[in-house]
Protein backbone atom coordinates (compact mmCIF):
# COMPACT_ATOMS: atom_id res chain seq x y z
CA UNK A 1 0.00 0.00 0.00
CA UNK A 2 1.41 3.40 -0.91
CA UNK A 3 2.03 6.23 1.52
CA UNK A 4 -0.69 8.33 -0.11
CA UNK A 5 -3.30 5.65 0.54
CA UNK A 6 -2.23 5.26 4.17
CA UNK A 7 -2.42 9.02 4.73
CA UNK A 8 -5.82 9.11 3.02
CA UNK A 9 -7.20 6.39 5.30
CA UNK A 10 -5.82 8.12 8.42
CA UNK A 11 -7.33 11.48 7.43
CA UNK A 12 -10.66 9.82 6.63
CA UNK A 13 -10.69 7.99 9.98
CA UNK A 14 -9.98 11.23 11.87
CA UNK A 15 -12.73 13.08 10.00
CA UNK A 16 -15.24 10.32 10.73
CA UNK A 17 -14.18 10.21 14.40
CA UNK A 18 -14.49 13.97 14.88
CA UNK A 19 -17.75 14.00 12.93
CA UNK A 20 -19.20 11.31 15.19
CA UNK A 21 -18.08 13.25 18.27
CA UNK A 22 -19.77 16.40 16.94
CA UNK A 23 -22.99 14.52 16.25
CA UNK A 24 -22.91 13.09 19.78
CA UNK A 25 -22.15 16.52 21.23
CA UNK A 26 -25.15 18.01 19.46
CA UNK A 27 -27.49 15.59 21.27
CA UNK A 28 -26.63 17.05 24.69
CA UNK A 29 -29.35 19.17 26.25
CA UNK A 30 -27.01 22.13 26.65
CA UNK A 31 -25.30 21.47 23.31
CA UNK A 32 -25.73 23.58 20.24
CA UNK A 33 -27.62 22.13 17.31
CA UNK A 34 -25.12 23.65 14.84
CA UNK A 35 -22.71 20.77 15.61
CA UNK A 36 -25.06 18.21 14.03
CA UNK A 37 -24.73 19.32 10.36
CA UNK A 38 -21.01 20.00 10.78
CA UNK A 39 -20.51 16.49 12.19
CA UNK A 40 -22.52 14.95 9.35
CA UNK A 41 -20.45 16.87 6.78
CA UNK A 42 -17.22 15.61 8.41
CA UNK A 43 -18.50 12.03 8.27
CA UNK A 44 -19.54 12.44 4.63
CA UNK A 45 -16.14 13.89 3.65
CA UNK A 46 -14.40 10.99 5.43
CA UNK A 47 -16.49 8.43 3.54
CA UNK A 48 -15.81 10.15 0.21
CA UNK A 49 -12.07 10.09 0.91
CA UNK A 50 -12.27 6.36 1.70
CA UNK A 51 -14.17 5.78 -1.54
CA UNK A 52 -11.52 7.50 -3.67
CA UNK A 53 -8.53 6.04 -1.82
CA UNK A 54 -9.85 2.46 -1.89
CA UNK A 55 -10.57 2.48 -5.63
CA UNK A 56 -8.30 0.39 -7.79
CA UNK A 57 -6.85 2.00 -10.90
CA UNK A 58 -8.23 0.67 -14.18
CA UNK A 59 -6.27 -2.29 -15.45
CA UNK A 60 -4.59 -1.96 -18.81
CA UNK A 61 -5.21 -5.01 -20.96
CA UNK A 62 -2.49 -5.62 -23.50
CA UNK A 63 -3.42 -7.71 -26.52
CA UNK A 64 -0.78 -9.41 -28.64
CA UNK A 65 -1.69 -10.35 -32.20
CA UNK A 66 0.28 -13.05 -34.00
CA UNK A 67 0.23 -12.87 -37.76
CA UNK A 68 1.06 -16.19 -39.42
CA UNK A 69 1.39 -16.69 -43.16
CA UNK A 70 0.71 -20.12 -44.62
CA UNK A 71 2.84 -20.47 -47.74
CA UNK A 72 2.26 -23.16 -50.34
CA UNK A 73 4.97 -25.74 -50.99
CA UNK A 74 8.06 -24.97 -53.09
CA UNK A 75 8.31 -21.32 -52.22
CA UNK A 76 11.72 -19.73 -52.60
CA UNK A 77 12.58 -16.94 -50.22
CA UNK A 78 14.34 -13.90 -51.65
CA UNK A 79 16.67 -11.91 -49.47
CA UNK A 80 15.22 -8.59 -48.46
CA UNK A 81 17.40 -5.54 -48.93
CA UNK A 82 16.85 -2.00 -47.70
CA UNK A 83 15.55 0.33 -50.39
CA UNK A 84 17.77 3.15 -49.13
CA UNK A 85 21.15 1.67 -48.22
CA UNK A 86 20.94 -1.88 -49.62
CA UNK A 87 21.59 -3.53 -46.25
CA UNK A 88 20.34 -7.09 -45.75
CA UNK A 89 17.17 -7.25 -43.64
CA UNK A 90 16.16 -10.12 -41.38
CA UNK A 91 12.75 -11.28 -40.22
CA UNK A 92 13.31 -9.44 -36.90
CA UNK A 93 13.33 -6.12 -38.77
CA UNK A 94 9.74 -6.64 -40.01
CA UNK A 95 6.88 -5.67 -37.68
CA UNK A 96 3.12 -5.59 -38.21
CA UNK A 97 1.76 -2.07 -37.63
CA UNK A 98 -1.99 -1.55 -38.08
CA UNK A 99 -2.21 -4.71 -40.19
CA UNK A 100 0.56 -3.74 -42.63
CA UNK A 101 4.13 -5.09 -42.66
CA UNK A 102 6.61 -2.31 -41.84
CA UNK A 103 10.39 -2.66 -42.15
CA UNK A 104 12.93 -0.77 -40.05
CA UNK A 105 16.47 -0.91 -41.43
CA UNK A 106 19.00 -1.61 -38.64
CA UNK A 107 21.78 0.08 -40.64
CA UNK A 108 20.34 3.41 -41.80
CA UNK A 109 17.16 3.59 -39.67
CA UNK A 110 14.80 3.98 -42.65
CA UNK A 111 11.21 2.90 -41.96
CA UNK A 112 8.92 1.93 -44.82
CA UNK A 113 5.99 -0.34 -45.59
CA UNK A 114 6.48 -3.51 -47.62
CA UNK A 115 4.38 -3.53 -50.75
CA UNK A 116 3.79 -6.53 -52.96
CA UNK A 117 4.33 -5.99 -56.66
CA UNK A 118 1.81 -7.54 -59.07
CA UNK A 119 2.81 -11.01 -60.33
CA UNK A 120 1.75 -10.57 -63.96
Amino acid sequence: MSAGKIIGFIVAALLILFGALMVLGATDQAGQIIWLPIGLVFILIGLVIIFFVARKPPQVVETNVTYQVDLPANVNMDTLKCESCGGVLSKDDIKMVSGAPVVTCPYCGTVYQITEEPKW
